[in-house]
């Protein structure tokens, strides 16, 4: 039995050391407590921010960029554009050089409702292509999502949400049923299990962290019926063109604006280098029919690269956690003063026990396991102090602020972290205890 055994004699003795000592090991405790409560409620945010968001295909999903601007303002050496003017996305798209690839923005759409007690709504929206689905695996609870032939007939057909699925229709299998947007009838022919990336790296003109999307409806339908898009917008020149056909303005296939959000999938690195040669082969023919203006400057950036490019971990949480690590370093430090002004004053005690027969090693392991029981304690108090901070980082007015929870895996990472302070606390304190000499404590008696 461990009550039994050694170690539990040694626990036993810390016991009563901390009985013996409670302002002292209270200090020690709430010393450790502070610094695991602050760096884990940091490294969660920090967790949260800098998570891999879709983790099995992040490495095949990728971002490109093209340069179509004129030459004003132009920089040798700056960033291309980070969104594509329609006439490019569906050049790209056309010429289907990826495995999967898929156009899209971003949308608000007014709902009426036919389900008596509730009002019309405003509901996000995502106007987007047939690929988009099996691309970022989005899981569908009921139904599909619609095909290349849905997008060319400008289909009305809408994927919704399992959260609007049970606003509208009390939740249950909704596909086949009728929706109204915007005036519009749809056909509902797919509903979504929960599903919310994080972050929402497949368009991070928007909110990056906020709340789900919940329709889905394809890009051309939006366009035939003058959907407005959501997002940023960047035009050059006089942004629209005029002489032409369309009259969409800046939102034309031939308007000089960059506002859609492009993604290809890509199965291997040699595709990938395949689609850059590509992606320079299409700049260097737009600029030869006068389209572009600048020297060819593309970009294709995977998920993690295309998050590190639009620094989705922002600079004040990187410096707060290594502000909070830094403090819980203070506080081990001060821990292990604490320890070692305890030990050294039991050194008279600790001459009596080597006098009497204790090896070396067996002080340092009892001395070893009251420090690692100031720990765990200060580590428990700790996991409270981190849920609390965490608390208190929720009632932000930031989008990423409701993700903030202490999840499994940060829990774990709370209890490596508390094992780690109390042993690297106590390996100094204990240390010192044992190489105390017993003659010299006899002789002093």
């Amino acid at each position: 039995m461990f009550a039994n055994s050694m170690y539990g004699y040694y626990f036993s003795l810390a016991l009563r050391s901390f009985k013996r000592n409670k302002v002292l090991t209270a200090l020690m405790v709430l010393a450790i407590a502070l610094g695991i409560g602050a760096s884990m409620t940091t490294l969660t945010v920090f967790h949260v921010l800098s998570g891999d968001p879709i983790p099995h295909k992040s490495d095949r999903l990728f971002y490109p960029r093209l340069d179509p601007a004129t030459m004003t303002g132009y920089q040798p050496g700056q960033e291309p554009e980070s969104q594509m003017t329609r006439f490019d996305a569906e050049a790209l798209l056309r010429e289907k050089r990826g495995d999967r690839q898929a156009l899209m923005t971003a949308g608000g759409v007014a709902i009426e409702p036919e389900r008596n007690g509730l009002n019309p709504f405003v509901a996000n929206a995502r106007y987007t292509t047939a690929d988009f689905f099996p691309m970022f695996d989005a899981p569908f609870e009921y139904g599909r999502g619609w095909t290349a032939e849905d997008d060319k007939a400008r289909a009305r057909v809408v994927v919704i949400s399992a959260e609007l699925n049970e606003k509208l229709f009390g939740g249950g299998n909704s596909v086949g049923k009728s929706l109204r947007a915007e005036q519009n009838a749809f056909k509902i022919i797919g509903v979504l299990k929960a599903w919310r990336p994080s972050p929402r790296f497949y368009d991070l003109t928007q909110s990056r962290f906020g709340s789900d999307e919940q329709l889905f409806i394809p890009f051309w339908t939006s366009r035939a019926l003058d959907m407005s898009p959501n997002g940023n917008m960047n035009c050059w020149g006089s942004g629209a063109r005029d002489g032409g056909e369309d009259k969409e303005g800046n939102y034309s296939v031939n308007a000089d604006c960059a506002w859609l959000q492009y993604w290809v999938e890509l199965d291997s690195p040699a595709k990938a280098d395949a689609y850059r040669r590509y992606l320079a082969n299409y700049s260097d023919q737009q600029r030869a029919a006068g389209r572009f203006e600048r020297p060819t400057n593309i970009r294709l950036d995977d998920v993690m690269a295309w998050l590190d490019t639009n620094g989705v971990v922002p600079s004040d949480v990187r410096l707060q956690g290594w502000l909070a690590f830094g403090f819980l370093f203070v506080c081990l430090v001060n821990t292990i003063g604490l320890l070692l002004a305890k030990f050294l004053r039991r050194s008279s005690e600790i001459g009596v026990r080597r006098a009497l027969g204790a090896t070396r090693r067996e002080v340092f392991v009892q001395y070893l396991i009251e420090a690692g029981v100031v720990g765990l304690a200060g580590g428990a108090l700790g996991i409270g102090f981190a849920l609390l901070g965490l608390w208190a980082v929720r009632q932000q007015p930031t989008d990423y602020a409701e993700l903030a929870n202490l999840d499994g895996s940060m829990l774990l990472a709370a209890i490596a972290i508390t094992l780690f302070a109390s042993l690297l606390a106590g390996l100094l304190p204990a240390w010192r205890a044992c190489q105390i000499a017993p003659a010299i404590q006899l002789k002093s008696q």
